[in-house]
């Protein structure tokens, strides 16, 4: 009966994060799920009280019968509100911003939600916008798109020695888990700790093998003189292929393995027959949002964050909010990260 209902659940998810197998992790850790015919909630206790919010993220386009529902299930649970982030592109554009298609109507949405308890939410989950790269293009005008820098960058790594494999080995994730430890520690941001990381590549990987499905995540690795170099972790979910974990060494930057292993993996998913790889996010200024512009991807605007107040207390709770995330930002600034 599972398998069915697993199955028809997933036909519905149109993002890897709402999949069943992705609940099914996201229980692992210890979250409490409950899954609607629009999608799966992660319940979220409120400290020193009996009350949860809701989390809600890559779900459907908002209507008035998924608001409905969604306040339903926050009146059964004692959520004071729902956070949600639906997978609704409004905007794709170039990255010049030369030619932009409006893919839903904005405005229409938006008055929905607001006409239907809902407010722009706190801080996101999910970035606001990400890139997304067209695997349907031939390799040659995939090439030709991407910036000079990054194509020399590309070739250069070929001439190196650099070589890009698929490794879903126990010991090439253990290297993974290594070299996120390196890299965070490198550069000090904060990230899901690695009992996460590895609930996560035992739910989405081997216990997906071990029922015989194909498996949600992958590893690709960069090798040069025999080490391992860059390791990342990619997503395959229906006809996208995404990008959300990746780690390096400093070791060998000099041979640009990152710049090869972005290439590797579009000619993985191309071989793969997938149409769109999905690069996780962006955030302008940032050094990473640079390197993944430089292979000239679509810019993919989304609905934003919105909140669904269901009890009084949102308000109170979005005070709080907004006096906790800066005192943790400057937290940051002297605790060193823990992995």
């Amino acid at each position: 009966m599972q398998i069915k209902e697993k199955s028809k659940f997933n036909k519905k998810a149109n993002h890897p994060v709402q999949s069943w197998e992705w609940g099914e992790f996201r229980k692992a850790t210890g979250n409490k799920l409950v899954r609607s015919e629009f999608g799966q909630i992660t319940l979220h206790k409120i400290p020193l009280s009996p009350y949860k919010i809701g989390v809600f993220i890559k779900g459907p386009k908002p209507t008035k019968r998924l608001i409905s529902t969604l306040k339903n299930l926050a009146k059964k649970h004692k959520l004071i509100f729902i956070r949600f982030e639906p997978s609704t592109p409004i905007i794709i554009r170039d990255i010049k911003n030369t030619n932009r298609n409006k893919i839903s109507d904005k405005k229409k949405l938006i008055k929905t939600l607001k006409e239907n308890s809902c407010v722009p939410g706190g801080k996101f989950l999910f970035n606001p916008s990400t890139f997304w790269i067209d695997l349907t293009l031939s390799e040659e005008n995939l090439l030709k798109s991407f910036h000079h820098k990054t194509r020399y960058n590309i070739k250069l790594a070929q001439r190196k020695g650099v070589k890009i494999v698929e490794d879903n080995s126990d010991k090439a994730f253990d290297k993974y888990i290594e070299l996120t430890r390196e890299t965070i520690n490198r550069q000090g941001f904060h990230l899901h700790s690695e009992k996460y990381h590895r609930l996560m590549w035992q739910t989405l990987h081997k216990d997906m093998v071990k029922a015989g499905e194909q498996p949600i995540a992958r590893l690709l690795k960069a090798k040069y003189k025999g080490e391992t170099i860059t390791t990342w972790i990619l997503f395959i979910w229906h006809n996208f292929l995404y990008y959300p974990f990746g780690s390096s060494s400093t070791k060998f930057r000099n041979v640009m393995a990152n710049n090869l292993i972005m290439w590797e993996a579009i000619r993985y998913g191309k071989a793969l027959g997938l149409e769109t790889f999905d690069l996780w996010g962006r955030e302008p200024g940032k050094g990473f949002t640079k390197f993944k512009a430089s292979y000239s991807p679509k810019i993919v605007e989304f609905l934003g964050t919105w909140d669904l107040v269901t009890s009084p207390l949102y308000y109170p709770y979005r005070l709080a909010e907004s006096l906790r995330w800066p005192l943790l930002r400057l937290k940051s600034k002297f605790i060193k990260p823990e992995f």
